[in-house]
């Protein structure tokens, strides 16, 4: 079953609010949380895991304690989109940890990146040796974020 297919009630619903906003709930909270028996609550989760819905567990880090507190959006232009220069950019961003999402656009930009770094001399350091190195690369337009105002991973579900 794929995602698109999922119909899904309140109960499905509530209990993907739940898990987006703690993912270590124990079935037993949660199935308390939504007024439901461990068992039914279990086989719903189950089910959503099984459609796609739910794609992933992930634990989130505090940028600053982790040491990447900086935050830059780089808009990137290659030298050609066909098929095989898009292939090939993103098969060598995925190997870029300090690159945490990228996105493909339409319009003068072929990618935005956001990219985590530590300081400016590490953000020169992704610029220099990583950035302007991928595959194609021929502009980057770069903006730094001075302050996250709202940063989530939760969907309005």
């Amino acid at each position: 079953m794929r995602a698109s297919s999922v119909s899904l009630d309140e109960r499905d619903r509530a209990i993907l609010r739940l898990l987006q906003a703690d993912g270590r709930l124990t079935n037993l909270e949660l199935a308390q949380r939504i007024n439901l028996s461990p068992s039914a609550c279990l086989r719903r989760v189950k089910l959503l895991e099984e459609s796609g819905l739910i794609a992933r567990y992930v634990m989130l880090l505090d940028e600053k304690l982790a040491g990447v507190a900086g935050t830059a959006f780089v808009l990137v232009t290659l030298d050609q989109q066909g098929r095989g220069a898009l292939d090939a950019f993103e098969a060598a961003i995925h190997g870029q940890p300090e690159v945490t999402e990228c996105c493909l656009l339409a319009g003068t930009a072929d990618y935005m990146v956001r990219v985590a770094y530590a300081d400016a001399a590490d953000f020169e350091r992704i610029h220099t040796e990583i950035l302007t190195q991928l595959p194609g690369v021929t502009r980057v337009q770069t903006t730094l974020a001075l302050r996250t105002v709202k940063k989530t991973t939760a969907l309005p579900v």
